[in-house]
């Protein structure tokens, strides 16, 4: 019976495969985000024994310091933005474009499912971010 009440649920909630991508792009970026994070905080402690003996050595590491926590701020973005879509199906607006009102294509959720526009005024969004 338990596989009738999971198809009852999935009827009831179209979004149901959306909210459980949602849930396990979560569960995978902060697993993620967390090594990232503890390997570029750790990388100059581990090999604090052996100091680089060239500049160009000590620049790359810290490159690759700040290369890595750049792309953790990324991840950290697009966990604002699913918790985002998560609270937008709790109040009923997901699905729904932010900008225009329009309903955002299946397509598009499937593809990005944190999104909260449409193609449309992503690409408006765009246009306005290239022209500052």
């Amino acid at each position: 019976m338990p596989t009738l009440a999971k198809h009852t649920a999935e009827k009831n909630d179209p979004f149901e495969i959306h909210r459980k991508r949602l849930f396990d792009l979560r569960a995978r970026l902060s697993g993620e985000m967390q090594n990232m994070a503890d390997a570029a905080l750790n990388q100059g402690r581990s090999e604090s024994s052996s100091l680089p003996i060239h500049m160009a050595d000590l620049g790359s590491d810290n490159f690759e310091q700040e290369l890595t926590l750049t792309l953790v701020g990324s991840e950290k973005e697009v966990l604002n933005r699913i918790d985002f879509a998560l609270e937008r199906m709790r109040d009923g607006s997901y699905g729904k474009c932010e900008d225009c009102g329009k309903k955002i294509p299946e397509t598009r959720l499937e593809a990005i499912p944190y999104t909260s526009v449409c193609v449309q005024c992503a690409e408006l969004q765009e246009q306005n971010r290239e022209e500052e």
